[in-house]
């Protein structure tokens, strides 16, 4: 049996989704290879305050010098590969797999794969504010691979936003927040959306598939499961 590479992990943004990364790698790779197999992988886990600081005050050259450097102590640990463990800090993905001279395996293009494998076009797009607004995410998924992503108005956008830092990477999970996303979801289902992506890995820690009328695509998992992938691809 060929060895693994060494998935690197920057993750801590929040911890809570963290955990879904390192369980859905490592089942993934006991039901791959059998007996007491277990990835082979490193964490960097951030306090994210100071990452959620850095992106409330519009510091992103501060953030971007802070995940390079957590890229550079997984390589110098042995990563083969990195993997950032949450969407939103794709913003600077370039940036730090230029520093870190290491592959680095991109969030958008795992899901997309996935919605194009299923035969889906047009997705709903949910997550943090920067995800849903900005164009390193948004633009990656129409422009590199053809999709057309909407995202829901300025009121429900806001609402997704403060769901995510104000409940979720708290480890909060409400039943109001459930039934308002729902509803959310089911808005973009209404004008065409074909299937929702859960652009923030905190929101399948909410929403599962039995809430949405079309299918739910879950960065997190999607993104763990591509990680343990490649871990073991010859």
């Amino acid at each position: 049996m060929p060895p693994m590479k060494t998935i690197g992990l920057i993750g801590g943004m929040s911890w809570e989704s963290s955990v879904t990364y390192y369980r859905v790698i490592n089942a993934y790779v006991a039901q791959r290879q059998g007996g007491l197999h277990s990835a082979q992988c490193l964490l960097w886990s951030f306090d994210f305050d100071e990452i959620q600081q850095c992106q409330r005050e519009g510091r992103w050259n501060d953030a971007t010098g802070r995940m390079i450097d957590a890229a550079a102590a997984l390589r110098r640990g042995g990563a083969d590969f990195l993997v950032i463990c949450t969407n939103t800090m794709h913003k600077m993905a370039d940036d730090v797999q230029a520093a870190a001279g290491l592959p680095l395996l991109h969030i958008a293009d795992a899901t997309a794969e996935r919605i194009k494998a299923a035969g889906l076009h047009h997705v709903g797009l949910l997550g943090t504010r920067f995800t849903m607004e900005r164009d390193f995410y948004r633009g990656r998924l129409v422009e590199r691979h053809g999709l057309e992503v909407s995202i829901p108005g300025e009121t429900d956008r806001q609402f997704v936003h403060d769901v995510i830092f104000g409940e979720l990477c708290r480890g909060l999970t409400r039943d109001a927040s459930r039934e308002r996303l729902r509803a959310i979801i089911q808005s973009l289902a209404d004008e065409g959306c074909e299937g929702v992506i859960l652009g923030c890995t905190e929101l399948g820690l909410l929403i599962t598939p039995d809430d949405s009328p079309v299918p739910l695509y879950d960065t997190a998992i999607i993104h763990a499961e591509a990680a343990a992938e490649l871990a073991l691809a010859t």
